[in-house]
């Protein structure tokens, strides 16, 4: 290209520039954005002496300065000693004007790198499938590293969590700390709790924290139509990620590609799975990568990934608990204008995870702007609660009763527990289960305790309330199944050979020995209730220093 062709188009791009920044400064929108309380206290005190309405702002004109309020915000009873004048949106005007220019240089920069012959064209790969007609167009789309911006001050009510984390970050800070001692880098974590909890902030937290490259793929990427092409995109995530080593990979829903493999051929999933198992395998020490995984169904993960050297670290993630629930709510509320006491809230959210105390709160300051108040209040809360219930599936919301019977069963439960010394570390109020169900093999003393456990809860209501609720359900189902077992399997009733009402009378002979149990330990029992009234939560620990006081 000429010189002076070139200088030409240099000149007019130059103008298009000065032209555009010209009309942005004359028509650009320079009023200051204020609150609906601000605009009130103007228009109170007679210092507006302009009031425009447009579409989407109201502006008022002081003898200083130019400020805006929403319209949606406004109300026509705030403006009744003024004449408000309509005006039309300038920044229409302005982006009609940016559009032409954009397209002027756009057109000149275009004709430019045509002529230099620096325009390419995009590559599509076809590949024939064997023994069909049928071809695909394959586009490799590279896989880049994700900055995180979530750090763990973010996110409330995780502090056990963090403290399991908190190594894994160090590790990645100071590797030489740890190889000098002889320790290696967990290859894999997974992160194991229901929906909404914060699986994924959390695994963002921890990049953040650790200050490396972040790669997020969910399961269901991995998951193709053509064999082969699953697997080789785990190559080429786990190539880029050792590439840019120290580095974390977090596969979101790992349970769409790693499920157990039961028999039935699919291809493309199974050697998507190996492809994962070796690459997980294949890692040496030395090379800094990080598998974070995470799952809700943790019971449907093929065995061949959970075992130790694939996911060395397994973190599960829990309901909040009220203190933690009143953290979470503490960072939304600083968002957003209040006058509330977090625990108020915290103590009527049982259940909620921690998406739903967002969405809460988020639902409670658009009504209270629907309703042009300037503040939340509590009864904004209590007015969205139900519509953030709704819909949610197995999540525990407890009313005042609801709840009393709840701790009084799981009260039962734990004591029950703690006396026979069942495996467990701590009690929330929102778990269904206390204790995991075990094919281990067990003496008939200690299938017996854990029938008493999971019968507690109900013996309790019983003694208590006279009754006891539906939710009895699971565990009384999964006490019948053992005691089905060991009278008809195991051959632990009165003889080798079950006898006819074997189960019900082993049954009716356990139920009064917890009662009889719990009778005797009723300090315990108030103990425990209250601990569990105030935090929502109990160790193994403090259940046995109350038992201890007792004996």
């Amino acid at each position: 290209m000429p010189t002076s062709r070139k200088n030409r188009i240099i000149l007019i791009a130059s103008a298009f520039i000065i032209i555009a920044l010209t009309l942005f400064a004359i028509l650009r929108d320079n009023a200051y954005t204020i609150t609906l309380g601000q605009a009130s206290t103007l228009l109170k005190n007679k210092q507006v002496t302009k009031v425009i309405a447009t579409k989407k702002y109201i502006y008022l004109k002081t003898k200083n300065d130019y400020y805006k309020i929403a319209a949606s915000q406004a109300t026509p009873q705030m403006f009744v000693d003024y004449r408000v004048e309509i005006g039309s949106e300038s920044n229409t005007l302005i982006s009609i004007l940016f559009l032409i220019l954009l397209l002027g240089i756009g057109s000149l920069i275009f004709k430019f790198l045509q002529k230099k012959g620096l325009f390419c064209a995009l590559h599509f790969t076809t590949k024939q499938n064997k023994g069909t007609s049928s071809s695909s167009l394959e586009i490799n789309t590279p896989i880049e590293a994700i900055k995180s911006d979530v750090s763990f001050n973010d996110i409330g009510g995780i502090s056990d969590v963090k403290i399991e984390l908190e190594e894994i970050i160090d590790f990645m800070k100071n590797p030489k700390r740890y190889k000098n001692f002889g320790a290696r880098l967990p290859r894999g974590v997974l992160l194991v709790g229901p929906p909404g909890v914060g699986k994924t902030m959390i695994a963002k937290a921890v990049a953040s924290a650790a200050d490396v490259p972040f790669y997020y793929q969910s399961g269901a990427s991995f998951v193709q139509i053509y064999v082969g092409m699953g697997a080789k995109r785990v190559h080429e995530l786990f190539a880029t990620a050792k590439k840019n080593a120290p580095s974390i990979i977090f596969i979101d829903e790992i349970d769409a590609v790693g499920k157990k493999r039961d028999g039935q051929r699919n291809d493309e999933r199974d050697a998507t799975l190996n492809q994962l198992l070796t690459e997980m395998d294949g890692f040496e020490d030395s090379s800094g990568v990080i598998i974070i995984a995470a799952t809700n169904k943790i019971d449907l993960l093929d065995p061949a990934l959970l075992r130790a050297g694939r996911f060395d670290r397994r973190v599960f993630v829990e309901l909040p608990t009220k203190r933690e629930r009143e953290s979470i709510l503490m960072k939304y509320l600083s968002k957003v204008p209040h006058k509330l006491d977090p625990k108020v809230i915290a103590n009527m959210t049982v259940g909620f995870n921690g998406a739903a105390l967002a969405t809460l709160v988020n639902e409670s300051a658009l009504l209270a702007l629907r309703q042009n108040d300037f503040h939340v209040t509590l009864d904004h809360f209590y007015q969205v609660k139900d519509k953030v219930m709704f819909g949610k599936k197995k999540l525990l919301m407890l009313n005042d009763k609801q709840k009393a019977y709840r701790i009084t069963y799981q009260a039962g439960k734990v004591i029950i527990a703690t006396y026979y010394d069942l495996s467990f570390e701590k009690l929330m109020l929102s778990n269904e289960k206390l204790t995991p169900a075990t094919d281990d093999l067990f003496i008939k003393q200690e299938l017996e305790a854990r029938v008493k456990m999971l019968i507690a809860g109900s013996v309790a209501c019983d003694m208590k309330f006279n009754e006891h609720a539906s939710s009895a359900k699971n565990d009384l189902d999964d006490a019948k199944d053992i005691t089905r077992k060991m009278c008809q399997e195991y051959g632990m009733g009165s003889s080798i050979i079950s006898e006819a009402n074997e189960e019900e009378f082993m049954l009716k002979r356990l139920y009064k020995e917890t009662t009889l149990l719990l009778e005797s330990l009723g300090e315990v029992m108030q103990n425990v209730e209250c601990v569990l009234q105030d935090r929502e939560s109990i160790t193994k620990e403090e259940v046995k220093k109350y038992i201890n006081e007792i004996f």
